[in-house]
């Protein structure tokens, strides 16, 4: 159980905040945010995963489950720093906009971070320490090879490098010192920029919630140069790659593509990798949301090269030991399972064992009151999160509007629901139902209480964030309007809060 008292917080991509230079940073919005979120009573930012985004600019399918994303670097702390001149923080400046246009980032933001990269001071202390330890070593050489490879997945590049022959490397090593260092610069800048954002935020009462996929991308460092953590064969393809089953949401399941992993190996090493990447998360933030949890005790994988995921097989993973394993090593990990979905008798009995507090989405509970789990009055107890929706659902506003024939059902539920726990009954508005959603998840029994802001600010269908299976444009791009922090919206959230006894 996550070692919280009952509390609230607010669910925001740090790619999502306002700001000028085209994406959301480490910089001013973000610490602005968090003093929003202390004066609105709240106790908790969650975010999503910090790291670099490969395939469709998605951060589960990122270069390094660990590494932290460059285009989140503040650059006016580099400008601050004397490493960026005002021109230059000039010509990132894009125009206000709600959407993140990735390939000109990618275009760009790379060249205006190698040239503060070239004004820094190379011999810094903390900047050589770090370069000895091998920090981000194996993900910087990665990048400056993709990068002298126009950007190809490791898997494609000539064999000598692919299959990382001592030879190749060395000599790729002595002639890209300079690549190399910059990808480590980078890291070494986001780290220090993170931890100061991470200190400010507990200074006024923020505690973050990270996020951890369960799955590697296959472009990515550590399939690259770990190639037995996952299914791979002898030439370096997919066994099988990760997914769903069909459903009653797609007959054609979920096809991730994320390479499985091999967990007996695993296992004959004491599950050293997970270690050390769960103790490098939780060194990031002060509880991890672990995505797909039901997958530690069976994962579906489904043969390399299938173009759906209909003819995937259930297989056997770590289970319950697998987490006493890691606690052993690393201590007690504040921890939320995502145990959204089908759950079958075993996967119930994992979550129990492990004791780390689901997740409880409203918007799945509105079909059926016939035991409905997502329903607050079917709460079991507190030990879980209440949220209105994740970032794979619609916004709340976009999930009602779309409603049509459901929605004199929806509305006689939510009505039942309001009643049973003592809540005025709801308005007939799309945005009078919102407001009745979030007091419902506020007043449920649920340790915390996540709202999305898209939520709070009653935004649309245009600020979801990703659509799960479907490569668009419109996946992780949206970022929230300048002034969300209306004091109407700071009000509510702390009024709510006061109410219902989640004051931070």
């Amino acid at each position: 159980m996550v070692t919280v008292k009952r509390s609230s917080g607010v669910l925001l991509h740090i790619a999502s905040l306002p700001g000028k230079y085209g994406i959301g940073q480490l910089g001013k919005e973000a610490y602005e945010f968090a003093d929003f979120l202390s004066r609105a009573g709240q106790s908790y930012w969650q975010v999503l995963p910090l790291v670099p985004t490969g395939y469709g600019d998605s951060p589960y399918q990122s270069f390094c489950s660990v590494a932290g994303n460059e285009y989140f670097i503040d650059l006016d702390a580099l400008a601050a720093d004397g490493l960026l001149t005002k021109e230059e923080l000039d010509e990132c400046v894009t125009p206000p906009s709600s959407r993140i246009n990735y390939e000109w980032l990618y275009k760009t933001r790379y060249d205006v971070l190698r040239k503060a990269f070239s004004r820094f001071d190379g011999s810094d202390k903390g900047f050589a320490d770090y370069v000895a330890k091998g920090e981000y070593a194996d993900y910087a050489l990665f990048r400056a090879i993709k990068d002298s490879r126009g950007g190809k997945p490791w898997y494609e590049w000539e064999d000598p490098l692919k299959f990382r022959y001592d030879s190749a490397i060395n000599e790729f090593k002595e002639e890209h010192k300079s690549d190399i260092l910059f990808w480590q610069w980078a890291q070494y800048e986001f780290s220090r920029q993170w931890n100061k954002l991470l200190n400010y935020a507990h200074s006024v009462g923020i505690k973050i919630i990270g996020d951890v996929p369960i799955y590697i991308a296959y472009d990515s460092s550590e399939c690259w140069t770990r190639p037995s953590l996952v299914k791979l064969d002898s030439s370096r393809r997919p066994v099988s790659v990760a997914g769903c089953p069909p459903d009653a949401f797609s007959e054609t399941g979920q096809l991730w593509g994320n390479p499985v992993y091999d967990w007996e190996r695993m296992k004959e090493n004491g599950y050293a990798w997970w270690k050390a990447r769960m103790k490098k998360v939780l060194s990031l933030c002060d509880v991890v949301r672990i995505d797909h949890f039901r997958g530690f005790e069976k994962y579906y994988e489904i043969p390399y090269g299938e173009t759906t995921a209909v003819n995937g097989r259930w297989s056997i993973g770590p289970g319950a030991e697998f987490f006493r394993e890691l606690e052993r090593s690393i201590g007690k990990m504040e921890v939320i399972a995502e145990d959204l979905g089908t759950l079958d008798d075993a996967a119930r009995a994992m979550f129990a064992e492990v004791g780390y507090p689901g997740m409880k989405v409203l918007q799945f509970a509105f079909g059926s009151d016939e035991g409905n789990e997502y329903l607050p009055h079917n709460y079991k107890d507190e030990n879980c999160f209440a949220y209105t929706g994740t970032h794979d659902n619609d916004t709340l506003l976009g999930f009602i509007s779309k409603l049509g024939d459901e929605r004199t059902h929806f509305g006689a539920m939510l009505a039942e629901e309001c009643k049973r726990l003592g809540l005025p009954a709801p308005g007939e508005t799309d945005s009078e139902m919102c407001d009745s959603v979030i007091e419902l998840c506020y007043s449920s029994v649920a340790e915390c209480a996540i709202i999305p802001l898209q939520d709070w600010l009653k935004i649309g269908e245009e600020g979801r964030i990703n659509m799960p299976s479907i490569l668009s444009a419109e996946n992780w791009s949206y970022r929230v309007p300048a002034e969300y922090a209306t004091s109407a919206v700071e009000t509510r959230m702390k009024e709510l809060s006061v109410k219902c006894g989640r004051i931070g």
